[in-house]
């Protein structure tokens, strides 16, 4: 699974790594759509102004997933 990252106008594809996993619990199996579902709430802040998902560590814009 790889993360779709905006920064600067460019797209970029972040792979998951377990450092990003690190304080996240999965209590029940969970498909690709829901993982990337959490990974937004825990790894970006919202704005309201921009009405955009902001990643925590400044590196961009996150857009989405991808699953393969």
């Amino acid at each position: 699974m790889e993360l779709i990252i905006q920064n600067d106008g460019l797209y970029q594809l972040v792979v998951v790594t377990k450092q990003m996993m690190e304080h996240i619990s999965l209590l029940a199996k969970v498909d690709c759509f829901d993982l990337c579902e959490i990974l937004k709430i825990n790894l970006t802040n919202y704005s309201d102004s921009l009405n955009l998902h902001m990643m925590n560590d400044g590196t961009g814009i996150f857009i989405g997933c991808m699953c393969r």
